[in-house]
């Protein structure tokens, strides 16, 4: 199942969105010119590769900059390939306008990052000895969907069933498109936990962490027209 668009109408130019996106493409572009080599340097200094901060000796010795937390903002906007990038570009486009309409610009750029950041502290948490960088927007956009899950629950979302790549469209409540993410999220999370790998190439819990702290904190960042109770 692709989602394909919402059908909640956005009353302000979500121009933060915009730039959300903007800024990730133009990363990934530049990032594409480098050479292989030298991109992936670049992925190990600014991903988050968990093992550096909980094991800071093997951390120096292989050259990451001592006491450097800009990874846990910077890893947000690099992304590993073509597919990552455009799915969670796609994912903001779907969802983000939305939020950003009920909090505002300066407002919903905190949440974005403040969940992003939640993200990754879980996902750190759960993958302590991990050497591979972790990198992508998936942590934010996970607070993004939580928000959405509370706030537009009954929200039609359509999504395109490529059955031999006919145009087959189905809409379905947010509530129960974003409860099977939640759920498949779990899974995935679930699984790699109990089979005991010792890192995982998805940042699951990262995605949880995220969804968990949108779900949570989204009021904080509402104006105040757009509390619950004052519509």
């Amino acid at each position: 199942m692709i989602p394909v668009r919402d059908t909640i109408p956005c009353e302000n130019t979500p121009v933060v969105t915009w730039v959300l996106i903007g800024v990730n493409i133009v990363i990934f572009l530049l990032l594409k010119l480098l050479d292989e080599p030298v991109a992936v340097q670049y992925l190990h200094l600014y991903g988050l590769v968990p093992a550096r901060y909980f094991h800071p000796e093997w951390a120096v010795a292989l050259g990451y900059p001592p006491r450097n937390y800009l990874p846990f903002l910077s890893c947000m906007f690099l992304h590993a390939g073509w597919s990552h990038l455009l799915f969670n570009i796609w994912l903001i486009w779907i969802f983000a306008d939305n939020i950003e309409d009920v909090m505002g610009k300066p407002r919903f750029l905190m949440f974005y990052l403040i969940c992003g950041l939640i993200g990754s502290l879980v996902h750190l948490i759960y993958n302590p000895d991990s050497q591979m960088p972790t990198v992508g927007a998936s942590g934010a956009i996970a607070g993004v969907l939580g928000a959405y899950f509370f706030l537009y629950p009954y929200a039609k979302i359509v999504i395109w069933i490529p059955i031999l790549f006919l145009p087959i469209f189905i809409q379905v409540p947010a509530i129960a498109f974003l409860g099977v993410w939640v759920i498949f999220q779990l899974y995935e999370a679930a699984t790699a936990l109990v089979a005991g790998q010792a890192y995982m190439d998805v940042a699951w819990w990262g995605h949880l962490g995220g969804f968990v702290a949108g779900a949570l904190l989204h009021r904080f960042f509402l104006l105040s027209r757009n509390l619950p109770g004052d519509r």
